[in-house]
């Protein structure tokens, strides 16, 4: 292979990586390190060192990173969110078990989990959009603290390439 060829699947490593970090099955930042990694190869280590690599290699293992689903990611915190708000074992299992589509699914698997864990309760239906509304809040930061790191991986790897 040519150094071209090389660098563009760095390039497209990274790209999907960065798509990764939102959308599930694809472990983003691991793709985003394979690729830092691959383009540090191709520099034969001259501009990104074992340092520079070391520092990506931390924030790709940051936890929860390499999860594939964003709604069960470790730092995504759904179920932190949903207990903060008093969700039921029920509701945070079922916000997970749904929450492959992390926009919509998690909301209406914490809510349903939890009307059906409460229904008998009074006041069932505003506890269970509590929940929803936790959860969906929790995935989403979740989702933006991926990005910010994959974003954060690539700027250290770019800024050790131009120096």
């Amino acid at each position: 292979m040519t150094t071209t060829l090389l660098w563009l699947l760095v390039v497209l490593l990274i790209g999907a990586g960065l798509a990764g970090t939102v959308l599930p099955m694809l472990p983003g930042t691991a793709l985003v390190l394979l690729g830092i990694v691959l383009g540090a190869w191709i520099d034969d280590f001259s501009h990104v060192g074992a340092g520079t690599l070391a520092v990506v290699a931390v924030l790709a293992c940051w936890p929860g990173c390499w999860s594939t689903s964003p709604a069960c990611s470790a730092h995504s915190a759904p179920a932190p969110a949903g207990w903060r708000c008093g969700a039921r074992r029920w509701a945070r299992s079922s916000a997970c078990s749904w929450g492959w589509s992390a926009c919509s699914h998690a909301l209406a698997g914490a809510a349903a989990g939890e009307y059906l864990a409460r229904r008998a309760d009074a006041g069932a239906h505003g506890q269970a959009l509590k929940v929803g509304v936790a959860t969906w809040l929790g995935i989403m930061a979740g989702l933006l603290a991926k990005v910010v790191i994959a974003f954060m991986m690539i700027g250290i790897f770019v800024a050790a390439l131009l120096i």
